[in-house]
């Protein structure tokens, strides 16, 4: 029969230590790793177009479809595109295109209104759009800066599925989450780091009373 040296099978103060600072150790490592995961799907995407699962703010979707939408104002950014905020106040492109070609054959309304009051600036009466594109230009200095909802609705057969976009023109996008949370995850990796140093330390000072 094999035997082992007992200092291996027997729990030496040594190795009671380890088996005390190892879970400590490793619950400090998942409260690190679950902040982080939190702050990072916590903060809002503004991407357009991203892969296929990727959240994208900037889609409409209707029943079953979707629609993405993009600003541009050319006088002041030329070609570059903006979603739920406009930062300034002009004539804007809004463009409405269709992701798949269900939509292409049937008939979508589009409307623009300023709210919260929710008067009409833009209206354009339900039809087919067999290029799967929809552009409203408008002037919104005529307007105001402010807050305004696109509203999209599928008439078909009589009925009329409706949904909307919320979008801030003469606002711009705050980017401030971002340095908050790369203050709080400083902060967490460095509590973290100093809760570890505490429990090695503690662990060391165990081991060398144990072999006294």
């Amino acid at each position: 029969m094999q035997t082992h040296p007992p200092s291996i099978l027997s729990d030496t103060p040594q190795n009671l230590s380890n088996k005390r600072t190892a879970p400590r150790i490793s619950w400090f490592w998942t409260v690190l790793s679950t902040l982080f995961l939190s702050m990072a799907f916590s903060a809002p995407s503004y991407s357009h177009r991203g892969a296929a699962d990727e959240v994208d703010v900037c889609r409409i979707r209707v029943g079953a479809e979707k629609i993405h939408f993009t600003a541009y104002t050319p006088t002041f950014t030329q070609s570059e595109g903006f979603c739920r905020f406009i930062p300034n106040v002009g004539l804007t492109n809004l463009i409405f295109d269709y992701e798949g070609k269900k939509l292409r054959d049937v008939s979508i309304e589009f409307e623009v209104t300023k709210e919260p009051e929710g008067s009409r600036i833009f209206y354009q009466e339900p039809q087919k759009a067999k290029t799967g594109s929809v552009k409203a230009d408008i002037d919104f200095s005529k307007y105001g800066a402010g807050d305004y909802l696109a509203h999209v609705t599928i008439v078909h057969d009589g009925e009329k599925l409706d949904t909307h976009l919320p979008f801030a023109v003469g606002v711009a996008e705050d980017k401030s989450h971002w340095k908050r949370n790369l203050f709080m995850f400083i902060a967490v990796v460095v509590l973290v780091t100093i809760g570890i140093t505490i429990l090695t330390r503690r662990n060391q000072a165990g081991q060398e009373n144990s072999g006294l």
